[in-house]
């Protein structure tokens, strides 16, 4: 069994890995993490680990971890299945990383855009020659409502909401449909220009706002919610082929 570990700014999702297969996900609070993953190996036998983290760790966090399951901790520096094309590739995030890889893996000789809709909404061009090439990084959801509220002094802080009409008849309305009508248009504008330029795309949606955004999206895109974690996995079995 194999144990892929990703850390978010304040939540943590660890997938159990079996033949390749997701066996079981958890998700909790970054703070945590040792707890939980000490309660997970009483579970499960786990021979390999990757671990991917886009918050920082303090030294004897990493420590701990270390003495726990000796992982792979992916960086920049980190092999991977697909040629890394971005101008800075050191400042790529981890997370783009391991969405390249699951494109790569499950989407081979097709040029994919992986929209990654959570705390910011990041979208990932992937060409059928598995060569990255960068993408877009946007507000997501939630930021753009807590920036309305943050940055006024009169709109009121609201949770996202579907919207039955583009017109606003009220300012709670015009937030939603300002934010949520906007995000969708966003998504399907950045989709048109891929089309025009690279035929054949293949578009697909993950992240913790997936089923939020899919019943709007889903004529246009794959939903897969977990496509992180299977990045995640194919990085770590390309590693330990290497070995």
């Amino acid at each position: 069994m194999n144990l892929i570990i990703d850390v978010g700014n304040t939540r943590v999702k660890v997938a159990v890995f079996e033949s390749g297969k997701i066996l079981e996900v958890f998700v909790f609070q970054k703070e945590k993490l040792l707890e939980n993953l000490n309660k997970i190996l009483q579970d499960f036998s786990v021979e390999h680990t990757i671990v991917s983290s886009v918050a920082s760790f303090t030294d004897k966090e990493i420590e701990k971890i270390d003495q726990l399951l000796s992982p792979l901790f992916l960086n920049s520096e980190t092999k991977v299945p697909f040629k890394n094309n971005y101008d800075t590739p050191k400042t790529l995030g981890v997370d783009r990383i391991a969405l390249a890889a699951a494109a790569v893996d499950q989407y081979p000789n097709e040029n994919v855009l992986v929209i990654d809709a959570g705390t910011c909404i990041t979208y990932e061009f992937i060409t059928k020659n598995k060569e990255y090439l960068g993408g877009a990084i946007s507000p997501g959801i939630k930021m753009r409502y807590n920036a309305l509220h943050t940055f006024t002094s009169n709109l009121p802080l609201l949770k996202s909401s579907q919207i039955n009409s583009f017109i606003g008849t009220n300012t709670n309305n015009s937030i939603h449909s300002g934010v949520v009508n906007g995000v969708y248009n966003e998504i399907k504008g950045l989709i048109n220009q891929y089309t025009s330029e690279f035929q054949d795309l293949t578009v697909v949606l993950t992240g913790g706002d997936t089923k939020f955004l899919e019943e709007q999206l889903k004529s246009v895109i794959f939903a897969q919610p977990n496509f992180i974690l299977e990045g995640l996995h194919t990085i770590l079995i390309y590693n330990l082929a290497d070995d």
